[in-house]
């Protein structure tokens, strides 16, 4: 590729004149000029890229420039064989993954090999696998619950020997910290990846893990109501507060009027409530215990008042 410098390849080396044309074949008979001389074919551009991508990675951690060399690969990858493409995009993805997650740009991981995927059935094995560690380290792992499961439910996947390794990390990694239980029993009763052994080891594991969502929800409850509670009382609390100040400004004002006032307040009270007459000579009684009445209050009240309350 014009224009590009970069390491030596070490996948393949051009042959070079000062040494024989080709290995000697059978017992040591040499070989025939009429056979066509083997030479291998020098990289491709997107192999050379690979290498230099992984050089400034490893060797220079120059994150940046490894991914932009991934992306340069990428674009030649459209003139290489299909066959030989399969495993290159899977290395400059290893590449390209670990360089975004060096620069803390983890979030982007996803939608960075998805562009040349385009579906996430398509992902390879390997690629996933990062992904799904990748997220779950950060504590993220939903953003790749869709992506997973779509790749389990292909049928061309089912039959890939990664398969079983990957629905195990899905189940542990992204399922249960998810809290979808029901999902999890799903996967692994219907999935044909597991022997009896391991079906049963990962029923457990999701059972344990229902009974610890089951005490954090009634944790969570106990801990709610603690908490309503705790309202309530100082509410209660609050009010009482309210009613002691109320009770005292109340109390306060009473005693600040003279004892004949607040007698004719009462008396007028009396008047307007019981209708009677006090002119009449069957009232005079009335009034007297009213007096007296009113006089035990008023000193059961100041002796009230006087007693120390406690908040």
């Amino acid at each position: 590729m014009s224009g590009e410098t970069g390491p030596k390849p070490r996948l393949a080396m051009k042959s070079d004149s000062s040494t024989p044309a080709a290995p000697l074949r059978g017992l040591g008979a040499p070989l025939r000029s009429s056979e066509p001389v083997r030479v291998a074919p020098p990289p491709s551009a997107a192999v050379v890229l690979l290498e230099e991508a992984a050089d400034l990675l490893v060797v220079h951690l120059d994150f940046r420039a490894a991914l932009q060399t991934c992306e340069r690969a990428w674009r030649s990858l459209a003139k290489d064989d299909a066959g030989t493409s399969l495993e290159v995009k899977c290395s400059l993805c290893v590449v390209g993954i670990q360089a975004l997650a060096e620069m803390n740009r983890w979030q982007e991981v996803l939608s960075w090999v998805l562009q040349y995927y385009q579906v996430p059935e398509k992902l390879p094995p390997k690629v996933l696998e990062l992904c799904v560690l990748l997220y779950s380290k950060m504590k993220e792992p939903g953003a790749v619950l869709e992506v997973v499961s779509a790749w389990l439910q292909d049928l061309d996947n089912q039959g890939l020997p990664e398969y079983r390794a990957l629905a195990e990390l899905h189940l542990h990694r992204v399922l249960l910290p998810l809290g979808c239980l029901s999902e999890a029993e799903e996967l692994v009763v219907g999935s044909a990846a597991f022997n009896e052994e391991e079906r049963l080891d990962l029923l457990q594991a999701i059972s344990k893990a229902r009974q610890q969502q089951k005490h954090q929800h009634l944790g969570t409850e106990e801990a709610q109501k603690l908490n309503q509670e705790g309202s309530f009382s100082h509410k209660f609390l609050s009010l009482m507060m309210l009613l002691r100040r109320l009770w005292d400004s109340t109390v306060s004002h009473f005693f600040s009027m003279p004892f004949k006032k607040s007698l004719l307040a009462a008396l007028i009270l009396c008047l307007l409530v019981v209708r009677f007459d006090p002119a009449s000579p069957s009232s005079l009684p009335f009034l007297y215990k009213l007096a007296q009445l009113f006089h035990r209050i008023q000193e059961a009240m100041f002796s009230l008042y006087r007693l120390p309350i406690h908040d």
